[in-house]
């Protein structure tokens, strides 16, 4: 009799804690790279933001290494109950197909919104030989194979072979485990180039501490409206895609998700956050891509675009 009775209160004990809303305890927010880059300071800045309306905390967690292939593997392993999520962008979730990964990109996540649209921003070393793009490229063809370009995500890679083959140059990539660490090299003058989202090289540049070349974009940004596009530069073509969004593991209940995504695009309305978004040249994405229908479909149109290019390229990194 003890023993049933023990085991009707353990049921109604667990149909209780299964009944909870979500979220009842902190979500993890994982963050592919190290603390101090890009990805880290958005990741902060938007946890810290959700917390209201989620009613719990938003703990980041740096999970660098590997690319950030080591962080996805961990949340493409995580009970898909919406408390182990990870800010995604292109080098984790496109262009990571270029490293030998364990998950399924388009299978083992569920997209919860987009949050920016980030620039992509070529600088040099304050003392680097060349004053702008056109210089560079000049003192490149000059110098085979002298120029090191910081190699710490799959985009920075590509960045650096589509250089090449657009200028007919040829670049040395020094490997990194994130942008700040790279950035820190830079600025020791112990690397020559450094490619990554604006959110990590803007200070620098208003510092006067890099000189900066080009965005690697096909239009200006609304944020950073003075910084000329490559095309403009000097180098046609010269394109990588940038952006910031939320995921949770494949399997993850679509309330759960759908609850994340409110509270992200509410925290995204938030002026202290568009405005340091702002400073950080992150441009905040629509409300259309903001929602995870939206998202997916964004997502699969960057995967429809660069994986044929990539393919086409045979870049491949072991």
């Amino acid at each position: 009799m003890i023993r049933l009775f023990a085991a009707a209160a353990l049921a109604a004990f667990a149909g209780l804690a299964a009944a909870q809303p979500f979220p009842s305890r902190p979500v993890t927010l994982v963050v592919p790279f190290p603390p101090g880059g890009s990805t880290d300071t958005a990741a902060r800045l938007i946890g810290e933001a959700m917390r209201p309306s989620l009613g719990q905390p938003v703990v980041t967690e740096n999970v660098g290494g590997a690319n950030g292939s080591i962080a996805l593997a961990r949340v493409a392993r995580s009970a898909p109950d919406g408390y182990t999520i990870d800010i995604g962008q292109w080098d984790t979730h496109v262009g990571a197909i270029i490293y030998p990964i364990s998950f399924d990109l388009e299978k083992d996540f569920a997209p919860i919104g987009l949050m920016s649209i980030n620039p992509q921003l070529l600088i040099a070393r304050k003392n680097f030989p060349a004053d702008d793009l056109k210089g560079l490229v000049a003192w490149m063809k000059a110098n085979p194979g002298s120029a090191t370009l910081v190699e710490q995500t799959s985009a920075a890679k590509l960045g650096g072979l589509l250089l090449q083959k657009a200028t007919g140059s040829e670049i040395r990539f020094i490997p990194f485990r994130g942008a700040a660490p790279g950035m820190q090299a830079l600025l020791g003058d112990q690397v020559d180039l450094l490619i990554a989202q604006a959110a990590v090289i803007m200070p620098h540049v208003r510092a006067g501490a890099v000189k900066l070349f080009a965005n690697l974009s096909p239009a200006r940004s609304p944020s950073l409206p003075n910084v000329p596009t490559a095309d403009e530069a000097g180098v046609r073509g010269l394109y990588l895609s940038g952006w910031f969004g939320l995921f949770a593991p494949r399997g993850t209940p679509k309330e759960v998700v759908a609850k994340l995504n409110s509270s992200m695009a509410q925290a995204l309305l938030d002026p202290k956050v568009r405005e340091r978004f702002a400073e950080l040249g992150l441009d905040i994405a629509g409300k259309e891509q903001q929602s995870p229908e939206g998202f997916a479909a964004f997502l699969k149109a960057d995967m429809d675009k660069w994986w044929p290019i990539i393919k086409a390229a045979n870049i491949k990194v072991e």
